[in-house]
């Protein structure tokens, strides 16, 4: 490797190659980190095939002439708009380095936030997007508890289990990392538009590999979820179905010698069914609470002494609130309608005289601050 090595410029262009698959990039990555072995550029010019190192060489010798450059450009661009801008790469000072053990290691993360939130050593925690009021619970306990033993969480922004666990984490001013299916300032799904806000106002950071403007397409997540198991020490799987994208999750966390974890559930849950098959086949290991997560990570010690951790996540049903009416807020007004009966959604339009849109987005944030659940005739409030 020479003594400067590729710079953000150089990364930028490798990764706007067309063609440069992880097949191709994964060895000449492994190359890179030997010393002397590949410098750079001319170590990699003479090992790319043609068809790609001709337009990396044309970018270097004229950038202005080469396609590469705009690319290049529009990402310098961003960066510089705002100082929660990042572009890591690989030797970037906060470039997760976990994720060079990967078989397909990303060449450049688009981050917005707290870089901080790297430097944690976190679980990933996953799940369905139709979780069970015990699957919600459940995700906000481990989450709460993980936060209390110094891990950070590191999810997919999904609705259900994901952003569940994510948005506990910022409520007790723990760390979060979100990786994206699209570009870091697309909100995705548009019902997390208040958890992407929060996350950017608390100790979160959100990550992708495609760039900022990117929009949210199905082939994009599946590679998204080798980096959140990546970027993480071990998998929890709170609910799953047995044909889950959690469970793809659970085996890439296998793949990349990740600590993988389940929770039992009943039998009669087909959320659970997913975990039983893990935990029946060796997948996974059964846990009841995070001590026993924390048994399986023997080498990572536990932070403080004398934490008041939840022993039977089930019955932690909703994260402290110092001021439950506070955290409400502006949809003070749509909890008002609640009760222990279900409220259909179109009785909720008519009573708050809001569109369906902005009060789905007003459910939805209830719900993940455990103050209202969706249940089969409606909407509850949720006490306690």
């Amino acid at each position: 490797m020479s003594s400067a090595g590729p710079t953000l410029r150089d990364w930028l262009a490798l990764a706007a190659l067309p063609g440069l698959g992880p097949a191709r990039l994964s060895p000449l990555l492994q190359r890179w980190r030997e010393p002397e072995s590949l410098a750079w550029p001319q170590g990699w010019l003479a090992v790319l095939p043609a068809r790609l190192a001709q337009p990396l060489r044309l970018w270097l010798d004229h950038p202005t002439n080469s396609p590469l450059e705009a690319s290049v450009e529009a990402a310098l661009a961003w960066q510089a708009e705002n100082p929660r801008h990042h572009l890591l790469h690989p030797g970037h000072a906060a470039w997760p380095v976990l994720l060079d053990q990967l078989p397909d290691p990303p060449l450049v993360l688009w981050a917005k936030g707290d870089l901080s939130a790297l430097a944690t050593p976190a679980i990933a925690i996953v799940g369905t997007r139709k979780p069970t009021r015990e699957g919600r619970d459940n995700a906000a306990a481990f989450a709460r508890n993980l936060i209390a033993r110094g891990f950070g969480i590191v999810s997919g922004m999904a609705l259900g289990i994901d952003g569940i666990a994510q948005h506990t984490a910022l409520q007790v001013g723990g760390a979060t990392v979100g990786v994206l299916g699209c570009g870091v300032d697309v909100v995705y799904p548009p019902r997390h538009a208040g958890l992407y806000r929060d996350l950017l106002a608390g100790c979160g950071l959100l990550l992708s590999e495609h760039p900022a403007d990117t929009a949210a397409h199905p082939r994009f997540f599946p590679r998204r979820n080798r980096l959140i198991t990546g970027l993480s020490q071990g998998v929890l799987v709170v609910e799953a179905a047995e044909k889950s994208g959690s469970l793809v999750s659970a085996r890439l966390g296998l793949e990349q010698g990740r600590e993988v974890f389940a929770l039992p559930g009943t039998i009669h849950n087909p959320q659970a069914s997913g975990c039983l098959r893990l935990i029946q086949r060796g997948e996974a290991a059964l846990v009841r609470n995070v001590d026993d997560i924390l048994a399986e990570l023997g080498h990572w010690t536990p932070t403080t002494a004398g934490e008041q951790l939840d022993t039977a996540p089930s019955e932690a049903a909703t994260p402290p609130v110092t001021n439950p009416e506070a955290s409400v807020g502006p949809h003070a007004g749509v909890l008002a309608q609640l009760s222990d009966t279900p409220t259909p959604i179109d009785v909720l339009v008519a009573a708050c005289g809001e569109s369906v849109a902005t009060l789905q987005l007003a459910l939805l944030e209830l719900e993940l601050e455990g103050q209202a659940a969706q249940t089969a005739g409606g909407w509850v409030r949720r006490r306690g």
